[in-house]
């Protein structure tokens, strides 16, 4: 059984290093010819709009999926007229678009900070006017890792803030007085089985992901099961996917959604008896879903910029590493460690040391 993967990057990697036991091999799509998983399979180097291409993977693979979702919604409709693609293409067309996945949330009765539509400097004062500061003003489209986004302040000149995100379409998002940032991660095969992941509880420095930690026995895990369950349900998803939520006053608000496998589920591969990898496998091969539960105390964190040395790493009790093979460069995700242990002191203090690495290399 041949997958085939649109983009190449460390999600792919990660997706074939967990499908080489069950006996699965891989061919890439992605422009980079040394993107980081082309050592993992085989690598079609060109545009993800390619016609020829796409033909090719299409006919190589009995199934396709991608590891961003910033794959253009047309290519998947492509593909998925050749052979079989999931998640499904209408998964993209909402997450690609903050309004439309604002307003998809908002259809589907689940709560999100309150948004208003800008096109232009005036729509933006407008917005200001009824939102209230602090405010974010987000693209609608193409942003991660907190790109295409500026924080409204009352002193924020506002011609300045839409020149910045150089006149594209926006959302101006209300900001909420959030307690901590969470994500919940769950898969769903093609026969319906739908499993959740415990919540991740996430710590974000600007705008990208720093760590996640396992929150096993949550009491805001049914409310967020409740959520994604109703995405899954609407979507007739197939395949891993990530609900980011924000906690306002003891309930969730939500923020976005992921179709893919999340850098916040990374802490699954040791944490949990079966990694998000694997199960996004399991899920687009109508395979028996793997338990997701917890193993111990588990956490990710995120190696940005640049890489400590690996037998720093390794030296901590409970810690793993993992390099993606990509060149240090600021704000680039690199690599990430895992720690799992049964004894709570333990967990702390290994979750401690691995931050205080991680931090060095944002001080250096």
């Amino acid at each position: 059984m041949k997958i085939g993967i649109l983009g190449a990057g460390q999600l792919a990697r990660m997706i074939a290093l967990a499908g080489f036991p069950l006996g699965l091999e891989f061919v890439f799509l992605d422009p980079s010819a040394d993107a980081c998983a082309h050592q993992l399979g085989e690598h079609l180097v060109g545009d993800y709009d390619d016609p020829e291409l796409l033909a090719q993977l299409a006919e190589r693979a009995d199934v396709v999926t991608y590891e961003f979702e910033n794959v253009p919604a047309e290519v998947a409709k492509f593909l998925g007229e050749r052979t079989t693609v999931y998640p499904p293409p209408k998964a993209l067309q909402v997450g690609q678009d903050r309004l439309v996945e604002k307003t998809y949330f908002r259809d589907l009765g689940i709560p999100t900070p309150e948004f208003a539509v800008v096109n232009s400097v005036d729509n933006l004062q407008s917005a200001v006017a009824r939102l209230g500061f602090p405010a974010i003003l987000k693209t609608r489209r193409l942003g991660y890792d907190g790109k295409g986004q500026v924080f409204v302040k009352p002193d924020t000149d506002l011609a300045e803030a839409w020149e910045a995100v150089r006149g594209y379409d926006c959302i101006l998002e209300a900001f909420v007085p959030f307690k901590r940032e969470v994500s919940i991660i769950a898969a769903r095969s093609v026969s319906g089985e739908v499993l959740y992941y415990p919540l991740s509880e996430n710590l974000h420095k600007g705008g990208i992901l720093r760590v996640a930690e396992c929150k096993a026995n949550d009491p805001l895990q049914a409310q967020a099961e409740d959520y994604v369950s109703r995405l899954l349900e609407s979507l007739e998803y197939v395949g891993v996917i990530a609900l980011e939520l924000f906690e306002v006053d003891g309930n969730l608000l939500a923020n976005e959604f992921a179709p893919r496998v999340h850098n916040s589920g990374h802490w699954t591969i040791e944490g949990a008896q079966t990694c998000q990898f694997e199960n996004h496998l399991r899920a687009i091969l109508d395979l028996p879903l793997g338990s997701t539960a917890a193993v111990g105390q588990a956490a990710m964190v995120n190696f940005i910029g640049g890489l400590p040395e690996t037998k720093d790493v390794l030296a901590i009790e409970g810690a793993h590493m993992h390099l993606y093979g990509k060149s240090p460069r600021k704000g680039r995700k690199v690599a990430h460690a895992t720690v799992r242990s049964i004894s709570e002191e333990e967990y702390k203090l290994t979750l401690s040391k691995l931050f205080q690495l991680a931090e060095n290399l944002d001080n250096s």
